[in-house]
């Protein structure tokens, strides 16, 4: 596998992504594929070494498994989402629903269980990446997807939330594809099924325990008394309302 991936290099793109791993033959095989597509890549083989990368380097991205020595996979994540929204993708072997929840509900922005298949993983790499990085200045204006709502403008293109006095608000992926989906359907009773199934689907998304958890989190960073939400409010016993005039720009 690591044969047929070792090609002529290509330039750098300037994304660096850290590869969290402690098998030395995974860790390599991300670090070539992605290296192969043009990213520049650090390897940790623990928490410190992780950690070392984020004060050194711009860090566009995580890949980060599960069972680490010492520190483990989520509790790498609850400590790097404590201070950085940096986008964080598991790669486990832990394959259960439960795993995929807790990942999820830590800050995790995508899921992948091994063995994988390495094109998923470039391809998951990808849209997380597409997510998280703004769009190059080439991206044609009228392809802008924008909305105000109250004090907040969604650019959904550039996956950017920002106050009206231009202060940007730090999403994570999960968060962001959950606003995105509750300003498209503003004053509709969405069911956390629904949600779920918006967001990614059953099979990339958590069940309904982490929709609560996402509502949770963005009433922190959207409302001005999170207690008492008056954009995201909860439809008791049906779902969440998005309870705000959505304007497009």
């Amino acid at each position: 596998m690591i044969a047929r991936l070792q090609k002529e290099a290509v330039p750098e793109t300037g994304v660096r992504i850290v590869v969290v791993e402690d098998d030395d033959h995974v860790r390599r095989l991300l670090r070539i594929m992605f290296e192969t597509e043009g990213y520049a890549v650090s390897e940790a083989r623990e928490a410190t070494e992780l950690y070392h990368c984020l004060k050194v380097f711009d860090v566009a991205l995580i890949t980060l498994d599960l069972n680490l020595p010492r520190e483990d996979g989520l509790t790498i994540a609850r400590t790097v989402r404590k201070t950085s929204d940096v986008p964080i993708i598991m790669v486990t072997a832990k394959a259960s629903d439960v795993d995929r929840i807790v990942g999820l509900e830590v800050g995790a922005d995508d899921y992948i269980v091994k063995p994988f298949n390495v094109r998923e993983v470039l391809a998951r790499v990808r849209a997380v990446l597409r997510r998280t990085r703004p769009h190059s200045p080439a991206a044609a204006a009228d392809d802008r997807r924008i909305f105000a709502f109250g004090d907040w403008v969604l650019d959904a293109t550039a996956r950017e939330l920002r106050s009206r006095d231009g202060t940007e608000k730090s999403l994570t992926g999960a968060e962001f594809k959950l606003l995105e989906a509750l300003v498209m359907r503003p004053f509709r009773v969405l069911s956390r099924d629904q949600l779920i199934d918006l967001v990614g689907g059953r099979d990339a998304a958590p069940l309904e325990r982490s929709v609560d958890t996402l509502i949770g989190r963005l009433r922190k960073k959207i409302e001005l008394d999170p207690v008492r939400p008056l954009i995201l409010k909860t439809a008791r016993g049906a779902g969440y309302v998005f309870s705000a005039k959505v304007t497009a720009k």
